[in-house]
């Protein structure tokens, strides 16, 4: 099993210390905890990406390049590249840029990012566009990031493209992962176009995530790729050397991150999906939902359950949210490094 270190940047007052990072402050334990991450064994480094919003990375590929040059094993990856948004060529330069400096070790993670609707507004694109947004730059982005010359005829979303090739050249053709699952469409382009699943299963009870990965993989097959294709899942977690120390840190912190989840997707989306309407429960987001927590016993085998029963052998922990301290996200890090990672299959 692959276990990756994933941030989304949340900026919230920690609810324990009434203390609140700076941004520097969290893009530099971003950038510390994924040093610390490639000597005890983690797998990648996944940064998320949001704009305007409590969320403060905004720039996955220059936190990226940081760890790269801190790091010498971890993928350096996203969670996820807002790619209905951006344009394909930028993206697929920046990421070659990456892989170049870090010697082959970028991979990207695309996302429809509809969840946030006003991030389609400010990058003066229409919501109804983002499943042809999506396909189209997802299409053009394979091409480009292959690292050979593109010719591509254009649409009414894009200029046309003629003989260009990326540069800087990435280093082999970069891997390319879809993050979704909730949408067929999504799940047909990564089945078409030979990509992996990255399933946002930190949302809501992971089992509803199962009968989509038999479905991308029977749609997978189908259409005779010859490699077998990676599965990825997403985890909320908190550990400590007891699970009362775990539980008992960690959720005043969960509810702060489920209360600005709450305040922000009805915000920024007229149409919130049913899971940010539901109050938090503890109980049931760290026994049958999304949350892993309690000693690293205890992460260990709901990890190793978890990920069996999606068959996902990526799997991304999230572990400063809510306002963690940077001092006590580090430790877990570690933690993680030394206890759970030996144990996992």
């Amino acid at each position: 099993m692959n276990v990756g270190l994933m941030s989304l940047g949340d900026q919230v007052t920690d609810p324990v210390t009434g203390t609140r990072q700076t941004a520097a402050e969290r893009h530099r334990a971003i950038v510390e905890a994924a040093a610390i991450a490639d000597e005890v064994g983690f797998s990648g480094v996944y940064v998320g990406e949001h704009h305007g919003l409590e969320y403060t990375t905004s720039a996955p590929p220059v936190v990226l390049a940081a760890i790269g040059e801190r790091t010498r094993r971890l993928t350096l990856s996203t969670a996820v590249t807002l790619a209905a948004n951006l344009d394909p060529v930028r993206v697929a330069e920046d990421y070659a840029t990456v892989d170049a400096l870090s010697g082959g070790r970028c991979e990207i993670v695309v996302g429809r990012g509809n969840f946030f609707v006003s991030t389609y507004d400010l990058f003066g694109r229409d919501i109804e566009d983002s499943h042809l947004l999506f396909q189209e730059s997802v299409e053009l982005l394979v091409q480009l990031c292959s690292g050979k010359s593109v010719t591509w005829p254009g649409s009414e979303f894009r200029a046309p493209i003629v003989d260009f090739t990326v540069q800087p050249t990435p280093v082999g053709p970069m891997p390319i992962w879809i993050g979704g699952g909730a949408s067929p469409s999504s799940l047909e382009l990564a089945a078409r176009l030979g990509l992996d699943l990255m399933l946002p299963s930190a949302f809501g009870n992971p089992a509803q995530f199962g009968p989509i990965v038999e479905q991308y993989r029977e749609r997978y097959a189908s259409y005779g790729h010859s490699r077998t294709p990676r599965i990825g899942a997403c985890w909320h977690v908190n550990v400590a050397e007891t699970s009362q120390a775990a539980r008992a840190r960690w959720e005043p912190r969960y509810r702060a991150y489920f209360e600005l989840m709450k305040e922000i997707i009805p915000r920024v989306n007229p149409d919130p999906p049913p899971f940010i309407r539901k109050p938090f429960n503890f109980e049931l987001l760290t026994t049958k939902g999304p949350a892993l927590v309690g000693s690293p016993a205890e992460v260990t085998e709901r990890l190793a359950v978890s990920a069996e029963m999606l068959h996902a052998d990526t799997n991304l922990l999230y572990l400063d949210m809510g306002g963690q301290p940077a001092s006590e996200f580090l430790e877990m890090v570690e933690l993680i490094g030394e206890q759970v990672l030996p144990c996992l299959p």
